[in-house]
């Protein structure tokens, strides 16, 4: 069964930093695009609602953030421990959320991944960031 399991959310204070972690078990991490994503704290909790935060693609050949976290986030893959990371810098009160990876089956091309949560599966339960002071 390919899955991910996240780990590394807390409580912290705004302008501070967390590094989240998703291992992957079932797969080779280093095969495929990955994505992070966040569900704000009252929103739906299906897949589709999560909002897009960073992805990686298949051989780390292109990285993308969405505006709201570029310069504050870094998307990392460490193939040796089968383990994408989240380094999350600056935080700020809006990048609250449950933090989730996922895994796109679908797109083999090393240029371009994609940041709509519709194209990832293979999600973890999620660990929660709660950005306050």
């Amino acid at each position: 069964q390919m899955q991910f399991v996240e780990s590394g959310g807390g409580l912290v204070q705004p302008g501070g930093s967390l590094k989240l972690a998703c291992v992957a078990s079932g797969f080779n991490v280093d095969t495929y695009a990955i994505g992070w994503f966040r569900q704000a704290p009252g929103k739906a909790l299906d897949s589709v609602s999560r909002e897009g935060v960073s992805c990686l693609s298949k051989g780390d050949g292109y990285e993308y953030y969405v505006d709201a976290v570029k310069g504050r986030f870094t998307i990392s893959r460490d193939s040796a421990k089968n383990t994408v990371y989240l380094q999350m810098t600056n935080l700020k009160s809006e990048d609250t959320g449950t933090y989730y990876c996922g895994l796109d089956l679908e797109n083999t091309d090393q240029s371009i991944c994609f940041i709509a949560s519709s194209f990832y599966g293979s999600w973890g339960q999620g660990t929660q960031v709660t950005v306050s002071s």
